[in-house]
């Protein structure tokens, strides 16, 4: 009897163990996982941008000295670049990444960008503004392309004010860019000017933010477009609704509760929250979250590092009733990118726990990213996940993937490439964080083989309708949701111009005996709600994304 009670016992604690043994499998799915892609891109990526021909433009400063990507030859004179070669001209500071083939090359950069700003036009091309010194004013293109051959091209024409540490909003109207901020800059100015007279617009909010004390801290402001056409411009603690069509303040929004600042070089993260169909796009709300304590740029000047916020704020900027919604992150963070997720949850990461931004002025990496679902129950919005073992403090950057997957690169609180005897060298590992969506327990309910049927090279006019097509087995939930995010331009904890909208599906049709699923989808109304350009459709079968598909939205 005793031995029989003993192997029942052995049983069943084989079964508690091998039931741990799953929940633990699956606890860890949940957190997502790392994937290292390159141990060394070459370059700093200080900025960064996903084009829509898959590829992922990455760029550092130019007056940092050599980077550790050597030319065979000199950019400027064509020469061959020796081993012990220091000409600046014979090292890269610029590269585009291959997504899919994992291959960088080399790009050229003319003038200096460091610290700079940048948006998608309409037809795709990366507009990219600013820096220092002799990049200041400067105004550059990248127009992408599938053959690897294309560069950056520099304007003839400068912007009237220089612009470093500024932000940049792509408006409404085609193909024109708000350009807002900088450095003892207190205005914003138009890309291209609506004349040849047009000039820099003074803008009183941005002297009114001014931290003289703590490094400016409305350095690169918050910007959003809201879906009324009015710019929502956030500096420091404060917020405006802006008319730049009128230069006129149409709102003055409540002070962010709680001390120190947001804005650079206090560099917490925004978002706009996901536009949804159901409100008819007009309820627009956005997000604040980390930033530093008062005091911080300064004691950090004297290797005294001030421990961060740990807060957020959300508010409502359409209606009437505009009221901060504070709640706080699992821990204490800056330098924090803040990426919105096909699902409509957001992701933050990198960053530190500790002091400000700047050269050496942060300690304790923020190794761990936090998942924030939006619609849940105040204190259950916030999970931890998967730890990454790279520090990605200044300079660092993140951008989401067609593939569902979020680029990390960069860090480097050095002011050259450093490798050896500093706490924390130059980080030119190149990963990938893939949230639980993208593990292989979810490939059932993966859409597959989407396919967008438009009228004309897949460009969809505003308030019409096209047909997605995609392939969901059995395995169809009973919410199947379709997406539209806008690539950013990414740097210094901003992803400028980043918008998810959640689209207004009818007439699925699903053909149960092969799997075959074909819906009709209504394009945004207007592009106040959708500027011009390309997008990254997905469908998103019950949580699970499929891989996005690039669709362009444009004027009639």
């Amino acid at each position: 009897m005793a031995a029989r009670n003993h192997v029942c016992l052995l049983v069943e604690l084989m079964i508690i163990g091998i039931a741990s043994l799953k929940l633990a499998t699956l606890c860890r799915a949940k957190e997502g996982q790392w994937q290292l892609l390159l141990n060394n891109t070459g370059v700093v990526a200080m900025h960064m941008a996903v084009t829509h021909v898959n590829t992922v433009i990455m760029f550092d400063q130019t007056g940092a000295g050599p980077s550790s990507y050597r030319l065979r030859r000199s950019f400027t004179s064509g020469r061959r670049c020796t081993d012990d070669s220091s000409d600046e001209s014979c090292f890269a500071h610029s590269i585009e990444y291959d997504i899919s083939s994992n291959y960088i090359r080399a790009m050229r950069l003319e003038t200096d960008p460091w610290c700079s700003s940048g948006s998608f036009l309409s037809n795709g091309t990366l507009l990219q503004t600013g820096g220092y010194g002799n990049g200041s004013r400067r105004i550059r293109y990248f127009r992408p392309c599938w053959d690897g051959r294309c560069d950056w091209v520099q304007s003839k024409i400068s912007m009237s004010s220089r612009r470093w540490y500024s932000s940049n909003q792509l408006l409404p109207e085609d193909d024109r860019v708000l350009i807002a901020g900088g450095r003892r800059v207190f205005s914003y100015e138009f890309v291209p000017k609506l004349s040849s007279t047009d000039e820099s617009h003074d803008l009183p909010f941005l002297h009114q933010t001014y931290d003289r004390n703590g490094g400016g801290n409305n350095l690169y402001p918050f910007l959003h477009l809201s879906s009324d056409g009015n710019l929502f411009i956030f500096a420091n603690r404060d917020s405006i609704l802006f008319n730049y069509k009128q230069n006129k303040v149409i709102k003055t929004f409540p002070r962010m509760p709680g001390k120190g600042s947001r804005s650079y070089p206090s560099s917490g993260s925004s978002v706009i929250l996901p536009l949804e169909h159901g409100h008819k796009f007009r309820k627009v709300e956005v997000m604040v979250c980390g930033g530093a304590a008062p005091g911080a740029y300064k004691a950090a000047g004297r290797g005294k590092f001030l421990k961060g916020l740990k807060s957020c704020g959300r508010m409502e900027i359409t209606g009437n009733k505009h009221k901060w919604k504070m709640e706080n992150m699992p821990g204490p963070r800056l330098m924090n990118d803040m990426i919105i997720l096909p699902t409509g949850h957001i992701l933050i990461v990198n960053g530190a726990r500790r002091g400000s931004a700047g050269w050496n002025n942060a300690a304790g990496p923020s190794l761990v990213p936090y998942l924030y679902k939006p619609k849940k129950a105040l204190g259950r919005r916030f999970s931890m996940l998967k730890s990454t073992k790279i520090a990605r403090l200044y300079h660092s950057s993140a951008s989401l993937l067609p593939d569902g997957r979020i680029l990390v690169a960069g860090g480097n609180p050095n002011q050259q490439y450093v490798f050896e005897n500093v706490t924390y060298p130059t980080e030119l590992r190149l990963q990938a964080f893939m949230p639980h969506y993208m593990d292989r327990r979810y490939h059932k309910y993966r859409p597959e083989n989407v396919t967008i049927e438009t009228q004309g090279n897949r460009s969809v006019k505003y308030g019409e309708d096209f047909t997605v097509r995609f392939w969901l087995g059995r395995s169809s939930s009973k919410v199947v949701e379709f997406s539209i995010y806008a690539p950013p331009f990414t740097t210094h904890s901003l992803s400028m111009n980043q918008r998810l909208l959640k689209l207004l599906s009818k007439n699925m049709v699903r053909d149960a005996a092969k799997g075959w699923v074909n819906v009709t989808v209504e394009a945004p109304p207007s592009p106040n709600v959708a500027p011009p350009g390309y997008y990254m459709l997905t469908v998103v079968n019950g949580g699970i994304p499929s891989i996005s598909q690039w669709i362009r939205f444009m004027h009639a």
